[in-house]
């Protein structure tokens, strides 16, 4: 077994928001967006990260890598403490970690040529300048499946999955270990998705990367992930193999998720499980199991109402929250 590169224990972070007109009376509500998430992603594999929007993936992924400080919790990559460290430590850290964004125009400055987004992390991390600046930006652009010719194009010149490409080559250009892929193709046409999720998979294989990779679109996720975490209002709620995740999934949510795939043959017998009601607020979350509200478990009683079930190894290697993972439903 490969040791974890990326190590994630206790992960909290919580937002405070005003609460009233005119944020009157200084009373505040907490929106727990991460709840003590723990992970660990071995080195050159992918840990796919999943769920609803709004269940504090994105938030993960940035408190991750130190974009948003948490509350609590440890981030280590390769040994070292990321949240430990001070500025000087945290900037030669950045090297090691980055991060492709969803929004593959958002992400790029409009008034910044594709040259310019490319050599301006080679400059601040004093990796090459001039003519060897020049070589590297071209050398990149080829291994993304981009023309040298692009270096000249400003944003707005290009199409999405080209733009998502230069954010890619962009976040490989200081030459780093583990690279979080926050909804790096859910902004993408299918077609394109999958000639993304092809050059993700062979930059991965070349340079030995370990990816977080973020989406809500399983189907994605069951093609590029290693491992597969699960997770409903700022906790997860299962993790497994991707192979086991997808043939014995332990958790009704999972269950659920994996039910909305849509089918190659529309003729084969499916169970659909449609969730009653809507995803309660990060705000005042349920007691007890978060999920107990819209839980369609037959055994559903009172105890997951007033006990959170913790994550616990109910197979080899699959871990799931629930107080019946167990049992079929």
């Amino acid at each position: 077994m490969t040791a974890a590169l990326v190590q994630v224990e206790g992960l909290v972070k919580h937002f405070r928001v005003e609460r009233g007109l005119f944020r009157l009376g200084r009373s505040r509500r907490v929106v727990r967006a991460v709840d003590g998430v723990s992970f660990a992603i071995p080195a050159g594999r992918t840990l796919g990260l999943v769920g609803e929007s709004g269940c504090g993936k994105s938030t993960v992924a940035r408190s991750t890598l130190r974009l948003i400080e948490p509350d609590a919790g440890s981030v280590t990559i390769d040994g070292t403490d990321i949240l430990a460290a001070g500025p000087r430590q945290l900037r030669a850290l950045r090297r090691r970690m980055q991060i492709v964004f969803q929004d593959p125009y958002g992400s790029l400055n409009p008034r910044m040529t594709v040259r310019q987004t490319l050599a301006e992390p080679l400059a601040i991390h004093r990796l090459a300048r001039g003519a060897e600046a020049e070589r590297r930006i071209a050398a990149l652009l080829e291994e993304v499946g981009l023309d040298p010719a692009f270096a000249k194009a400003y944003p707005h010149e290009l199409s999405g999955g080209q733009r998502q490409r230069v954010g890619i080559a962009r976040a490989l250009s200081v030459e780093p270990e583990f690279v979080v892929l926050d909804e790096a193709v859910s902004a993408l046409d299918v077609s394109v998705q999958a000639q993304v999720l092809n050059l993700l998979t062979d930059l991965q294989q070349r340079r030995r990367l370990t990816y977080l990779f973020i989406a809500h679109d399983l189907a994605v996720v069951k093609y590029i992930a290693d491992q597969v975490a699960v997770m409903y209002l700022g906790r997860i709620v299962e993790q497994a193999p991707a192979a086991a995740l997808y043939q014995a999934p332990r958790h009704p949510y999972t269950r659920s998720l994996l039910s909305a795939i849509p089918a190659p043959n529309p003729n084969a017998a499916r169970q659909r499980i449609v969730l009653p009601g809507d995803v309660p607020s990060p705000v005042a979350p349920p007691p007890g199991c978060h999920f107990h509200p819209r839980c369609p478990h037959p055994k559903k009683n009172d105890r997951c109402r007033v006990e959170a079930p913790r994550l616990r190894e109910v197979a080899p290697a699959h871990f799931a929250a629930c107080h019946f993972a167990e049992e079929p439903m």
